[in-house]
């Protein structure tokens, strides 16, 4: 890895926020994360709320110790599935091709990942991933943007793409 992942993890789950359900993907994504050499600066459980998480992204975004948000949950057709609408509120530019890559990708494992609505982008210099909120999607969805997370964040911070690793 060419630079240092600063990651905020965000598990976006009303029985988990409630504690009527373990966060396990969230688990999950902090221990692929940390299997790559990245620092978890943050890691918290919200519920499905649109505003509240839209605020929580643009306070990580906007911290110079972080540089990549990744969030687990919220992502399908349920009324309160509203990850990709905060993403969306807060992101500067999209970063389509990993959603695009992820939901390729996973179709190949399973039909469900048709009805995946996570959005990736740019804020204030933090790539934000929306990923599913079962263990078993983060794996995968992670599996397939790993190879180039590295190289993604060192772009935002400014090296040559022929620098970037």
């Amino acid at each position: 890895m060419s630079v240092a992942i600063h990651a905020v993890v965000l598990t976006l789950s009303d029985r988990c926020a409630r504690g009527e359900q373990e966060d396990k993907s969230g688990v999950v994504l902090a221990d692929l994360l940390r299997g790559m050499g990245s620092e978890i600066v943050a890691q918290e459980i919200l519920p499905d709320d649109l505003e509240p998480l839209a605020s929580t992204l643009r306070i990580y975004a906007n911290r110079p110790d972080v540089n990549l948000i990744v969030t687990t949950g919220g992502t399908g057709f349920s009324p309160r599935d509203n990850t990709p609408e905060a993403t969306r509120a807060v992101i500067e530019r999209e970063a389509p091709g990993l959603a695009e890559a992820m939901r390729a990708e996973t179709l190949r494992q399973t039909p469900m990942a048709m009805i995946s609505r996570g959005v990736c982008g740019i804020s204030s210099g933090a790539l934000i991933i929306n990923l599913p909120g079962s263990p078993a999607g983060v794996r995968e969805c992670f599996n397939v943007i790993k190879p180039v997370l590295g190289h993604a964040v060192a772009l935002l911070e400014g090296k040559p793409h022929d620098q970037a690793g």
